[in-house]
């Protein structure tokens, strides 16, 4: 049967203004609509595809078409962002299209690219830095009123944590790698996507709230001369006086050979094929936002009492004999709280980290003996990048974590300046 004529007036304006709205240049309009046969409003976009078709809930009328084209426009405004209409027209409602997504798949399918591809961090990594942010973003996700953008879902999951924060950046930083995954891997809409400048999101930390740095280095050797020589290695039972000798070579290694704890258990000694010279190598690879540090030669650094003794541990020949036996370092949280877990127990090592921090306002770890290894370097005037290589790690990191290179490489440059000078 023929439709009114005043029917078909309003639909060819209908289709006009539809037509207008979607069109894109040298090709057909995005959007079209039709009657449904429950004489709603039907809507299409192109590329015909699964999600890209809706009913609204607008009668095919002349009367509610205003308000039904005023609909549409807010749904083409996400659906020009990458979203399909069904997803578009959620939002436009302020729900989020996520409960339609198996997120936890999702997460699934990126930790095993985290694990067996890209950088291949390690489980305990993943444990730490991605699971907890992961596992929360997808309990918001599914929730009833979820997050309609990548940044409000981000901010949603820091909010917790102090703006600047250590943790608020690894947070971060794990959730946006999170989302440009899905978005790359599994074609997550534009909106879903991280954005590029992380900085705001992170935030700035404020002066009064702003959180010292985890180590200190030791105000001098002897310090660390004395904590060694404390430990029990000759009374006592014979099983605290064996332990007491391994957490004391333990130590040595790491303040001779400025080591991370973990670097204990990634720890071998080469040979030079020509010279037949002997030398120290690390095989622990430290990966990070800033990309994997590789395997390295590492060059000792032997500690100088106070009376000027330089000492003599001789660690490389009892390596090679097999004298030094390492403690349990692999259980728990790993070789630092295992450290700590022993010499939390050792008045000396209390002691000193009290009078270190009511004196010198100084933190002591196991990191300390690293930062002392840089301290004992620079001091001997070895330059920063030289350090940084036994280090393992970029220069650029080594004068951000170690200032008092930067600082004594400047002070250096600006002496030979001024002597250069006045010696002309």
């Amino acid at each position: 049967m023929p439709q009114p004529i005043s029917e078909n007036q309003w639909v060819l304006t209908a289709r006009r203004q539809i037509s207008e709205l979607s069109a894109v240049e040298g090709k057909k309009p995005l959007l079209t609509i039709a009657k449904s046969v429950r004489n709603k409003v039907e809507l299409s976009m192109r590329p015909r595809q699964p999600g890209n078709r809706i009913t609204l809930p607008f009668e095919w009328c002349e009367r509610q078409w205003g308000d039904c084209y005023v609909r549409i426009r807010n749904v083409y405004a996400y659906a020009a962002k990458g979203h399909t209409l069904v997803e578009a027209a959620e939002l436009a409602q302020a729900k989020a299209p996520s409960k339609n997504r198996n997120w936890g798949a999702y997460a699934k399918d990126f930790k095993n690219w985290k694990m067996t591809a890209d950088s291949g961090i390690k489980l305990t990594t993943w444990e730490h830095d991605y699971e907890p942010v992961i596992t929360m973003a997808i309990g918001l996700l599914t929730a009833k009123k979820a997050p309609i953008t990548a940044q409000a879902l981000v901010l949603a999951c820091v909010s917790e944590f102090r703006t600047g924060s250590r943790m608020r950046k690894i947070r971060v930083r794990s959730l946006v790698s999170f989302l440009g995954y899905c978005v790359d891997q599994h074609h997550l809409p534009d909106a879903w996507a991280p954005p590029k400048n992380l900085r705001p999101l992170i935030g700035a930390e404020k002066p009064s709230e702003a959180v010292r740095q985890k180590a200190d280095a030791f105000a001098h050797d002897q310090q660390i001369i004395d904590l060694i020589e404390s430990l029990p290695t000759e009374v006592g039972p014979q099983r605290d006086r064996e332990a007491a000798m391994q957490w004391a070579d333990a130590t040595r290694l790491l303040a001779e050979l400025g080591l991370r704890p973990i670097e204990l258990l990634h720890l071998k000694v080469k040979t030079e094929e020509i010279s037949g010279e002997a030398y120290w190598w690390c095989t622990y690879e430290k990966k990070g936002g800033n990309g994997a540090t590789k395997a390295r030669r590492i060059y000792p650094l032997p500690l100088v009492g106070a009376d000027g003794e330089v000492q003599q541990w001789n660690l490389m020949a009892r390596w090679r004999a097999g004298l030094i036996k390492l403690p349990p370092l692999e259980s728990g949280n790993g070789a630092g709280e295992c450290w700590k877990t022993y010499f939390v127990r050792r008045p000396a090592w209390v002691s000193l980290k009290e009078l270190m921090l009511s004196q010198e306002d100084k933190r002591l770890t196991a990191y300390s003996f690293r930062h002392s290894y840089s301290v004992r370097g620079t001091r001997r005037g070895i330059d920063s990048g030289s350090m940084a290589t036994s280090m393992g790690h970029s220069i650029q990191t080594h004068c951000q974590h170690y200032p008092w290179a930067e600082k004594s490489s400047t002070a250096e440059a600006f002496a030979k300046a001024t002597a250069q000078m006045v010696a002309q």
